[in-house]
């Protein structure tokens, strides 16, 4: 009897300690599971957090490009209007110019002397001049069809100087200005009669640029 309880012991203890290393392997087993699990989730959870830095710098980028492209628009307004400017004064001076050239100044009958009426005329000349420095101006004279031809000449030498010592005495700088009589040559009216020589005694302005 002793022998066979001792021998169911035994066998009760076997089966105990395979019942034990069993549970233990399992769960060695699940616990290594886990652990081999565990960094696939560190991995997806960092993988999650990678995006964020890329998508600042993304950012950053795009406002700087934004930043470059308002730049970009500005400098180009500030051309459009500077050229805008640089036309209208442009036109601006097309406009004086053509006054400048349209307007003469007219004298009495073998007369040299610039009367008191044109005297305005020539200031606005002397302006103009002063405005544009690169331009020169070339006074022309010229005279009604009476006199010699060679008198003539002389006559509108001496109105072109005498229009041209009055826009000195102004300012404007002598080596500017140039002198050159047609006489008779150049009649504005072709009539025989006051209303016709009265036109004709005059100094004309051509600019020089």
């Amino acid at each position: 009897m002793k022998r066979n309880l001792v021998i169911a012991t035994l066998v009760a203890f076997a089966f105990s300690s395979v019942l034990l290393l069993s549970s233990c392997a399992k769960k060695q087993v699940i616990t290594e599971e886990k652990e081999m699990k565990a960094p696939e989730k560190e991995v997806a959870k960092v993988e999650e957090e990678k995006p964020a830095v890329p998508a600042a710098k993304e950012e950053v980028v795009t406002r700087e490009e934004e930043a470059k492209i308002e730049r970009l628009k500005e400098l180009e307004a500030a051309k459009k209007e500077e050229a805008e400017e640089i036309d209208e004064g442009k036109a601006w001076m097309e406009r004086r110019a053509a006054k400048f050239e349209a307007e003469s100044v007219y004298f009495d009958f073998d007369k040299s002397f610039i009367k008191l009426e044109y005297r305005p005329v020539l200031h606005e000349k002397a302006a103009f001049l002063k405005d544009y420095p690169e331009m020169n101006v070339r006074i022309e004279g010229n005279c009604d069809e009476r006199g010699t031809n060679e008198y003539n000449l002389a006559l509108g030498e001496r109105r072109g100087n005498s229009t041209k010592n009055f826009l000195v005495s102004l300012g404007i700088a002598a080596d500017r200005i140039e002198i050159i009589s047609y006489g008779e040559e150049r009649p504005r009216a072709m009539g025989h009669n006051e209303d016709s020589w009265s036109q004709n005694r005059r100094d004309d302005f051509m600019l020089i640029r």
